[in-house]
């Protein structure tokens, strides 16, 4: 059991010494880093001491209470008390015991049309838009960084820097291949087509997880383009990075700023580093564990769209939902609590 004095001590001298001079920058971004999770941990620790004594005076007020309205009054209380505990018992120990320390962080979202031609491209931009939507009901911050549109709409890749907090918890689970079973609006003869779009989803890398060398990077400008590869500005603003070691190649052209679309791109280099050693480490680690949420790789098909039905199913967890239209405009909180209460069972079994 967690010591919360412990931590309430750790986080007061941490606090203290943070506006301390001649600290080390990496050091000092380590250490907010730190203080923000023992906040967010007291916080929430008091917020349920509280709620845990309310429930005890109810409890307490029941078995002495005789009025049959009164009575029905505080179990009510009660039943949302016992609700309110039961979720922030369980985001306590999310945040005591995380499952990946990189969940609290923002997020680069990577979406590329797979198999089907167009139709794999309209539906990038489906789930684009059905990212979007689930993103600003979390009040997060999306900013398109790259893309390359179709002629007839639709995107062959999209990159997107979501901000927000636990965004990389809520959609980690979005790696993979999305399947989508539909007409397609060029199809004649009303037959079904199959199509299939990639979901990268990487953590924002900090500095202090990623030390790149300025030598290995080689540096390409080009003018950004919009829909249908008309130029949106005249210089050469939007910036190609190439990692030299891996072979790693980001791009960003969202800015008019070269300065600013190199900035924005150094970032994303990083987290794509990030995002590489996390893989290996998982693939090492999955010799020895059993993967009960998937891998998340990129090869695999993890849920399948089917329009004719309305259905989604998640094939990691077995879950289908006939509510597909909803799904679509961004109601994804039910898939996406099955998946983290699928991840929290597979800890608890290993």
């Amino acid at each position: 059991m967690a010591d919360f004095s412990a931590l309430r001590a750790e986080f007061e001298e941490l606090l203290a010494k943070s506006g301390e001079a001649g600290m080390d920058r990496r050091e000092r971004a380590k250490q907010q880093k730190r203080i923000a999770v023992l906040q967010d941990i007291l916080t929430l620790h008091d917020s349920l001491t509280q709620a845990r004594d309310e429930r005890a005076a109810l409890v307490s007020d029941r078995e002495s209470e005789q009025d049959e309205e009164l009575l029905t009054m505080i179990d009510e209380e009660l039943a949302t008390l016992s609700e309110k505990i039961a979720l922030e018992e369980r985001e306590l120990d999310d945040l005591l015991y995380p499952a990946d320390e990189h969940d609290a962080r923002n997020v680069y979202l990577e979406i590329r049309a797979g198999a089907g031609g167009q139709e794999a491209a309209l539906f990038a931009e489906n789930l684009f838009e059905m990212y979007k939507i689930y993103a600003e009901s979390q009040r997060w911050n999306v900013t398109i960084e790259d893309f390359n549109r179709t002629d007839i709409g639709g995107y062959k890749e999209l990159v997107v820097f979501i901000k927000g907090k636990n965004a990389y918890k809520k959609l980690k689970f979005e790696a993979g291949v999305h399947r989508v079973q539909r007409v397609p609006y060029t199809e004649t003869q009303g037959r079904v087509h199959t199509s299939t779009v990639t979901v990268a989803v990487m953590p924002e890398a900090d500095e202090v997880d990623v030390n790149i060398n300025p030598s290995d990077i080689r540096v390409d400008t080009y003018r950004a383009s919009g829909a249908g590869g008309q130029h949106v500005n005249k210089t050469d603003s939007a910036v190609r990075l190439t990692h030299i070691p891996t072979g790693v190649v980001v791009q960003c052209q969202d800015e008019r700023s070269q300065i600013k679309n190199k900035a924005r791109a150094m970032k994303m280099l990083q987290s794509r580093l990030l995002e590489a050693e996390k893989a290996k480490h998982a693939a090492e680690q999955s010799a020895n564990r059993k993967q009960q949420v998937g891998s998340g790789d990129r090869s695999e098909k993890i849920r399948t769209y089917n329009y004719p039905q309305n259905r989604v199913t998640d094939h990691r967890i077995g879950l289908t939902l006939k509510k597909l239209d909803l799904i679509m405009q961004g109601q994804l909180e039910e898939i996406v609590q099955a998946l983290l209460d699928a991840e929290r069972r597979a800890i608890r079994q290993n």
